[in-house]
């Protein structure tokens, strides 16, 4: 096939799936025989308010199970009760991730930091509650929001610094490699 050619079957194939794309599927009403577009699904976040200043760095992702998959859910549902969005959803997922691979970790004798625990591994002797506290995935979350809430301009920092003002972490740029799985995360369960 010469590339004039080439170029214009592959035009015309790229302008069909961008025009199926922009229609939407097809739903087939089976009792009156027509076609009709399906409903845009619209209740899905706006990924550029997900990542605004988009993600720095080299990202890393993880697959999940579904423990991790389950605190993921519950750090959103956190982060809706206390009225926030799903930038701070965002927020407290790639934290999570930083911090515990979204595990709710216990104590972990000689490998544990202190006695750093739970998804965002918080410290009862830094005052973020008792274990029974920072263990419960519905706590720790809130504790984390109620940090987040305290930094004037939150919303408009870069994620990692954002959860570095919340955390104080040894490493407060790793947070930034886990924005785009925690976007992912929240894009796929906010409204699940």
């Amino acid at each position: 096939m010469n590339s004039m050619l080439r170029k214009s079957v592959l035009g015309i194939a790229g302008l069909a799936v961008a025009g199926g794309l922009a229609a939407g599927p097809l739903n087939h009403d089976t009792t009156t025989g027509t076609t009709t577009p399906a409903a845009v699904q619209a209740d899905k976040p706006d990924t550029g308010a997900l990542t605004p200043h988009g993600v720095q760095g080299a990202q890393s992702r993880i697959d999940l199970n579904a423990e991790q998959t389950s605190n993921a859910k519950a750090i959103i549902a956190a982060t809706k009760k206390t009225g926030m969005d799903e930038r701070a959803a965002v927020v407290s997922i790639a934290t999570a991730l930083q911090e515990s691979k979204l595990e709710n970790l216990g104590h972990l004798g000689d490998r544990n930091d202190h006695d750093s625990q739970g998804l965002f591994q918080q410290r009862p002797s830094s005052g973020w509650g008792t274990v029974e506290q920072i263990t419960n995935p519905e706590y720790a979350t809130t504790a984390f929001l109620n940090g987040l809430k305290q930094i004037d301009g939150w919303q408009n920092l870069p994620l990692t610094v954002a959860a570095q003002k919340v955390q104080v972490s040894a490493y407060p740029d790793h947070y930034a490699q886990w924005e785009q799985q925690a976007a992912d995360l929240v894009t796929q369960h906010w409204n699940s």
